[in-house]
C-alpha cells in the first residue's frame, strides 16, 4: 500500500507537471526525435526564454533529457512511453469530442 501511495504521488506530480498546453505541444514536437532549443522556438513560436523554462521544469520532472553538442543544448523524451500515454489520451479526448457533436446534433434534430 506504501508504494502505491508513492506511484499515485510520483503520477500526480507529473500529471501536474504535463497540466501546460505549451509542454504538450513541446512533446508533440519531441516525438519525431530530439531538438535543440533554437528548434523548438521555431516550431512552437514561443519567446526562447518561455521554452527554456518550459523544458527545464520537464527535465526537472525527469519527462525530459539533454544532452549537450557544442553549444547547442538537445532535448528529447526520457521515456517513450510518455509520448504513448498522451496519444492514448487525446485519443479519449476525441473519442469524448465527437459523441458530444453526436449528441448536439441529435438534440438539434429534435428540437
Amino acid at each position: 500500500m506504501k508504494q502505491d501511495k508513492t506511484l499515485f504521488e510520483m503520477q500526480s506530480e507529473v500529471c501536474k507537471t504535463l497540466a501546460s498546453p505549451k509542454r504538450l505541444e513541446i512533446l508533440n514536437a519531441l516525438k519525431s526525435g530530439e531538438k535543440t532549443v533554437t528548434e523548438l522556438v521555431n516550431i512552437l513560436g514561443a519567446p526562447k526564454a518561455n521554452v527554456s523554462q518550459h523544458l527545464a521544469v520537464m527535465r526537472h520532472a525527469g519527462i525530459l533529457k539533454s544532452r549537450r553538442n557544442g553549444v547547442s543544448i538537445f532535448y528529447s523524451v526520457a521515456n517513450p512511453k510518455v509520448i504513448k500515454a498522451c496519444i492514448l489520451m487525446r485519443e479519449v479526448l476525441t473519442e469524448q469530442m465527437k459523441e458530444r457533436t453526436t449528441k448536439l446534433i441529435r438534440l438539434a434534430a429534435k428540437g
